[in-house]
């Protein structure tokens, strides 16, 4: 009897190991420059980075900082889907947004597929603003969990 309680006591505690939550972050950018001179794509990092290895900690004791150069912060290894631009020399292009849709659709079914779960999504637009405002981009970070 101790041993069937004891097994089963096992069992319940490996049962219950809740494994640590995965994130992973894929981002869109496309262009808002007019005439269609902008480069528009989804990106996602085929590498891990440990954020602590960049970051400092500051205090009025202790102003230590992190001696990691930038450079060991970028990531070589990425995918870079081709996305369409909103404008081109016409003017706004509705197909455009139209494929850049479907591609992201697409990415999104794909990761769904991996076991990924979208859990949020935060957009935003960056544009120069002055005379011309000729620079702009539409950025679009999907947060995914496993």
């Amino acid at each position: 009897m101790k041993k069937v309680l004891w097994v089963v006591g096992l069992v319940l505690s490996v049962s219950l190991h809740v494994k640590a939550q995965e994130y992973k972050v894929v981002t869109s950018v496309e262009s808002i420059v007019p005439n269609g001179l902008g480069r528009s794509r989804i990106v996602n990092a085929l590498e891990d980075k440990d954020y602590r290895e960049y970051t400092s900690v500051q205090t009025e004791e202790d102003n230590t900082r992190n001696k990691s150069k930038r450079g060991e912060i970028r990531v070589k290894n990425f995918e870079e889907t081709k996305l369409l631009n909103f404008y081109n020399i016409g003017g706004i292009r509705f197909q455009n947004i139209a494929a850049n849709d479907a591609l992201i659709t697409s990415m999104l079914n794909d990761m769904t597929e991996k076991g990924w779960e979208l859990v949020f999504v935060s957009s935003a637009v960056e544009s120069e603003g002055g005379k011309g405002d000729g620079k702009g981009i539409f950025i679009t970070r999907y947060i995914f969990k496993k």
